[in-house]
């Protein structure tokens, strides 16, 4: 739901539930320009969260999903009333004017705080956040902010891909590898992630290959499954994905073949058919967010977590796993962890015999959210 351009995310390096931005003494008003951080933040009973959903979190197990847990979980974590979470759910993120009606009607509940999690919520939430700044909008990926009372939020999720991409090329049989994309390499988001894995996939295995078909949308089931079914009929015996559904691992179960969910655990989807699942614990975010308006520590910063924080992961290895995996998962999960490897590393080829980075060094911030606009040089576009 996120096309990650141009510019870079600010980071938050610190361990646990760390907001970007909840660094305040408290003692004074934050940077935030609103009335409502000063000195004691707002009252728990007094926080109103609105969310704004691409899709209702009910209906499968993907993005949507994955987020409006990460909302259930700080609902728990801080002990809010049902009445304080305002949902609104199926606003399509290119439809300007619903979403406009769908924030300002959480502003008119008297929201204090609005997550918007899809990409496209991005420059409504900039100019509201213009016009009503004693209201906080935090945007899912992105890249606008105003270091006040708008910012945006995302993670590492490479890091996460990465390991998933040792599973699946310690698994395949075929050296054939298929992965479902939202969005084509244009969108450093996903082709970010989708380089991550192959390079995983690559460590364990060298002469496999990552076949990629795009389907140009973040939601689209049918495209989802049709893009899953080409693949396998390309040889592909293991599917990962970057989209919203888990119709491609449904795809895999249903053909034979093995697959890599994303978002949630999507086990529960396609259990003779999962090795793992690259996922999200938003939670983690939501509850330091929120948390940070009650203490009156916000400070307008932007967020971007990881491994480290407990933002992103691989669920546990199903019994379909080969032989061996658990250990190189590990291992590589570690030096990811104590920062000796950090997937984006040295020099990396490009499949169109191309190179970027540099000996010695790692692939900045700036250059993974705004600027991967190349494949691996393992990766085939189907």
């Amino acid at each position: 739901m996120k096309k990650i351009i141009g510019l870079a995310l600010s980071l938050v390096l610190s361990l646990s539930l760390v907001l970007a931005g909840c660094s305040g003494s408290g003692d004074e008003a934050t940077t935030s320009g609103s009335e409502t951080t000063k000195a004691g933040g707002i009252a728990k009973e007094d926080i109103k969260v609105g969310v704004i959903h691409i899709s209702d979190p009910a209906e499968g197990s993907g993005y949507t999903f994955t987020h409006d847990q990460g909302i259930v979980a700080m609902q728990q974590n801080l002990g809010l009333e049902d009445s304080q979470i305002i949902r609104k759910n199926n606003i399509s993120d290119s439809d300007p004017t619903a979403i406009e009606t769908a924030m300002r009607e959480c502003i008119e509940d008297g929201c204090n705080i609005i997550f918007a999690t899809s990409w496209g919520y991005m420059d409504t939430c900039e100019a509201l956040a213009e016009e009503f700044p004693d209201v906080y909008f935090a945007h899912g990926s992105g890249y606008k902010s105003n270091g006040q009372n708008f910012i945006n939020y995302f993670g590492r999720i490479y890091q996460a891909r990465y390991l998933a991409g040792i599973v699946a090329g310690l698994k395949t049989e075929s050296d054939k590898v298929g992965f479902v994309a939202a969005m084509d390499k244009e969108n450093s988001e996903v082709t970010g992630g989708l380089d991550a894995f192959a390079m995983g996939v690559y460590s364990v295995n060298p002469e496999a290959q990552v076949f990629v078909k795009v389907t140009n949308s973040w939601y689209d089931p049918e495209a989802e499954t049709s893009a899953a079914k080409a693949l396998i009929a390309e040889g592909c015996d293991v599917i990962g994905q970057h989209c919203d559904t888990p119709n491609p691992q449904l795809a895999a179960e249903e053909a034979g073949v093995w697959g890599v969910g994303y978002n949630s655990n999507m086990s529960k989807d396609a259990p003779d058919a999962t090795l793992t699942s690259v996922v999200w614990d938003w939670g983690v975010y939501y509850t330091a967010a929120v948390q940070s308006l009650i203490d009156g520590t916000w400070d307008g910063s932007n967020y971007y977590g990881g491994m480290k924080e407990g933002l992103v992961g691989i669920t546990d290895l199903s019994a379909f796993c080969a032989d061996g995996t658990a250990e190189a998962v590990d291992q590589a999960k570690a030096s990811i962890l104590d920062g000796s490897f950090n997937v984006f590393d040295g020099v990396i080829e490009t499949n169109e015999g191309t190179t970027v980075g540099k000996e010695g060094s790692t692939l900045s911030d700036a250059e993974i959210t705004g600027g991967i606009n190349w494949y691996f040089k393992n990766i085939v576009v189907k």
